[in-house]
């Protein structure tokens, strides 16, 4: 099995209802193990740089808003086939097409504040966590 790495973002909207210790919860009962944490307030800028991919689209403006209301919590997960199952345990982007169970469909408020990020590809992956985390500040457990 291939063990990746993939940047995990819990947003605003969990921090403020508490949840980030059932969300890490989660990410380790599915075998991810945590190998960097960090808590951070994202300034527009840096939201605005790293969702650059979206500039053009319709909910850009109310996505940086968001982001930039509260601070996020930033997580590198790392395991086997870490991005894809990331992805399926967060759900789909619009909480109301995520499956029962799933983060998303069970804490987000909507399709802009839907709690989560994760990277969707190994490229992203690599790109959103050399954004977010120095070298030293990651701990991986495989080697």
């Amino acid at each position: 099995m291939t063990i990746e790495q993939t940047l995990s973002i819990i947003k605003p909207n969990a921090i403020k209802k508490n949840i980030i210790g059932a969300i890490f919860n989660r990410f380790e009962s599915a075998g991810f193990s945590i190998i960097a944490n960090k808590m951070q307030l994202l300034s527009e800028k840096q939201a605005t740089d790293f969702y650059k991919e979206h500039i053009e689209k319709l909910f850009f403006s109310n996505l940086i808003t968001f982001m930039t209301s509260g601070p996020v919590i930033l997580s590198i997960l790392e395991g086997h086939h870490a991005i894809q199952r990331h992805r399926d345990l967060m759900g789909d982007t619009n909480p109301s097409k995520a499956l029962t169970g799933t983060i998303r469909s069970d804490y987000s408020n909507s399709l802009t504040e839907n709690t989560t990020h994760g990277s969707d590809s190994a490229t992203s992956a690599k790109r959103e966590i050399a954004f977010f985390f120095k070298k030293e500040e990651i701990y991986p457990r495989y080697r």
